[in-house]
Protein backbone atom coordinates (compact mmCIF):
# COMPACT_ATOMS: atom_id res chain seq x y z
CA UNK A 1 0.00 0.00 0.00
CA UNK A 2 1.32 3.26 -1.00
CA UNK A 3 1.65 6.50 0.84
CA UNK A 4 -0.44 9.51 -0.23
CA UNK A 5 2.64 12.49 -0.21
CA UNK A 6 2.63 15.83 -1.61
CA UNK A 7 5.85 18.07 -2.47
CA UNK A 8 5.81 21.76 -1.98
CA UNK A 9 7.56 24.72 -2.85
CA UNK A 10 6.19 27.46 -0.55
CA UNK A 11 4.50 27.66 2.24
CA UNK A 12 1.28 28.54 2.46
CA UNK A 13 -0.11 29.47 5.60
CA UNK A 14 -4.21 30.24 5.49
CA UNK A 15 -3.69 32.58 9.34
CA UNK A 16 -2.73 29.20 10.58
CA UNK A 17 0.77 29.64 11.81
CA UNK A 18 2.01 29.73 15.25
CA UNK A 19 4.66 32.73 16.91
CA UNK A 20 6.79 30.51 18.94
CA UNK A 21 9.94 33.45 18.98
CA UNK A 22 10.49 36.82 17.15
CA UNK A 23 10.71 35.26 13.83
CA UNK A 24 9.85 31.50 14.70
CA UNK A 25 7.14 29.98 13.16
CA UNK A 26 5.31 26.80 13.59
CA UNK A 27 2.44 25.64 11.07
CA UNK A 28 0.26 22.26 11.01
CA UNK A 29 -0.61 21.18 7.60
CA UNK A 30 -3.30 17.84 7.03
CA UNK A 31 -1.30 15.15 5.07
CA UNK A 32 1.99 14.35 4.28
CA UNK A 33 4.18 16.89 2.44
CA UNK A 34 7.36 17.12 1.45
CA UNK A 35 9.78 20.41 1.98
CA UNK A 36 12.90 22.19 0.80
CA UNK A 37 14.67 22.35 4.30
CA UNK A 38 17.43 24.90 4.93
CA UNK A 39 16.81 27.00 2.43
CA UNK A 40 14.87 30.26 0.88
CA UNK A 41 11.14 29.92 0.02
CA UNK A 42 8.48 31.66 -0.99
CA UNK A 43 5.54 31.69 2.63
CA UNK A 44 1.84 33.33 1.30
CA UNK A 45 -1.41 33.97 3.52
CA UNK A 46 -3.44 31.89 1.07
CA UNK A 47 -2.27 30.62 -2.68
CA UNK A 48 -3.41 32.86 -4.37
CA UNK A 49 -1.84 35.71 -2.66
CA UNK A 50 0.92 38.12 -2.85
CA UNK A 51 3.82 36.77 -1.51
CA UNK A 52 4.70 38.07 2.28
CA UNK A 53 7.94 37.33 2.52
CA UNK A 54 10.65 34.16 2.77
CA UNK A 55 11.45 31.71 5.58
CA UNK A 56 13.60 28.91 5.77
CA UNK A 57 12.47 25.84 6.85
CA UNK A 58 14.06 24.48 9.58
CA UNK A 59 12.51 21.04 10.82
CA UNK A 60 9.64 18.68 9.33
CA UNK A 61 7.54 16.25 11.32
CA UNK A 62 5.22 13.97 9.72
CA UNK A 63 2.48 11.95 12.72
CA UNK A 64 -1.08 11.06 12.01
CA UNK A 65 -1.29 12.00 8.41
CA UNK A 66 0.01 15.67 9.25
CA UNK A 67 2.92 17.76 8.64
CA UNK A 68 4.66 20.05 11.36
CA UNK A 69 6.53 22.40 9.82
CA UNK A 70 9.09 25.38 11.85
CA UNK A 71 10.35 27.68 10.10
CA UNK A 72 12.12 30.69 10.30
CA UNK A 73 10.99 34.06 8.64
CA UNK A 74 14.16 35.69 6.96
CA UNK A 75 12.52 38.67 4.77
CA UNK A 76 8.88 40.04 5.37
CA UNK A 77 7.43 42.53 2.57
CA UNK A 78 5.02 45.09 3.84
CA UNK A 79 1.95 46.57 2.32
CA UNK A 80 2.96 49.70 3.92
Amino acid sequence: MGMPIELNTLIVTKGREKREEENIFTLVKNGYRLYPINIPIEVKKTLESDSSGSAVITKVQWENNQTMLTYQLISLKSTN
